[in-house]
């Protein structure tokens, strides 16, 4: 195996923790990716990885040649795409990963359009809450919604949405309208969450002070279709992010509830790992998806379309 193989060997083992998973991610044995970082580590006289039975994990040394294996793999990457020409044409598999609900709500007819500008390029769309390891995942756009801590990754916002408080006209009827906060601990809840115990909602008040109520929780659920299926059946107030239920608002299955009250705002971001060279279809992604969502979401005209009614 020559040097670039192995140095692309050794960076998917340290990726994934494991010689298997490894050779499996390269279609080769386990036995040949192991002899290919042994000579890498003969060739460079040091130890590169700490072996144990269950997980392999690196050295100093090795975690060192790591990130400078991957800039270099990088690179070499980017010079083939540009002898390719493929930054005028993308090619190849592009992996994305992103949250279930905003990814069936909008990300498939945003991929299906992309497709279609980008027909030799082949999409695998994967959805997921759970936030994973873009670089042990092997992904090359992380699609979240969030507050971003600070991260290795880089981002790219896309678009806005915001948190806003719903319930059926049904519901309203039946049990009333808040007319402030503290109207909330009187109504039920459907929380997102892991349980029903010990729920508060926080908001943000106009001196831009922070209050949190107890709230009486009908049910809870870590997912927002859930919540939102529940809300239309006129079970109960949700808070939930307008990519969700901005259409609902806009056709009145669902109304906002103390609408001058905020619960935030969240950016949506591209994430990706920092390479000098960005790779073709990566960039061609992130600009296609900022462009399709934009300043001016689809699901925030729902706001533009009460207030000109108000009017």
């Amino acid at each position: 195996m020559d040097k670039l193989d192995a140095m692309n060997a050794f960076a998917k083992v340290v990726a994934h923790g494991s010689y298997a998973e490894a050779g499996r991610a390269l279609g080769l044995t386990r036995s040949a990716v192991s002899k290919a970082v042994m000579e890498l580590e003969q060739l460079l006289g040091a130890r590169l990885l700490d072996r144990t039975t269950r997980r392999v994990s690196p050295t100093e040394a090795g975690l060192s040649y790591y990130e400078r294996c991957l800039e270099i793999l990088a690179q070499v990457e980017e010079t083939e795409l540009q002898v390719s020409r493929l930054h005028d044409e993308p090619k190849g598999v592009l992996k994305i990963n992103a949250p279930m609900s905003f990814g069936m709500l909008y990300l498939g007819d945003a991929v299906a359009a992309f497709m279609a500008d980008y027909p030799d390029l082949k999409i695998e769309l994967m959805l997921t809450d759970r936030f994973i390891d873009p670089v042990e995942e092997g992904v090359d756009v992380t699609i979240r919604i969030a507050d971003l801590a600070d991260s290795s990754l880089i981002a790219r916002k896309l678009a806005s949405t915001r948190r806003v408080l719903v319930a059926s006209p049904a519901y309203v009827a039946r049990f009333g309208s808040p007319t402030k906060p503290d109207d909330l601990a009187d109504h039920r809840w459907l929380a997102y969450g892991a349980t029903t115990t010990l729920q508060r909602w926080t908001f943000a008040r106009d001196d831009g002070a922070t209050t949190s109520i107890a709230l009486k929780t009908a049910l809870c659920s870590n997912n927002g279709n859930v919540l939102r299926a529940a809300a239309l059946a006129g079970r109960g107030i949700a808070e939930l992010p307008t990519f969700l239920v901005g259409c609902d608002i806009a056709e009145g299955r669902l109304q906002v509830l103390l609408p001058d009250v905020s619960g935030g705002v969240f950016g949506i971001y591209a994430l990706y790992t920092p390479n000098r060279y960005l790779a073709a279809k990566t960039r061609v992604l992130i600009d296609f998806l900022a462009a399709r969502f934009g300043s001016d979401p689809e699901w925030e005209r729902f706001d533009r379309q009460s207030r000109a009614a108000r009017i």
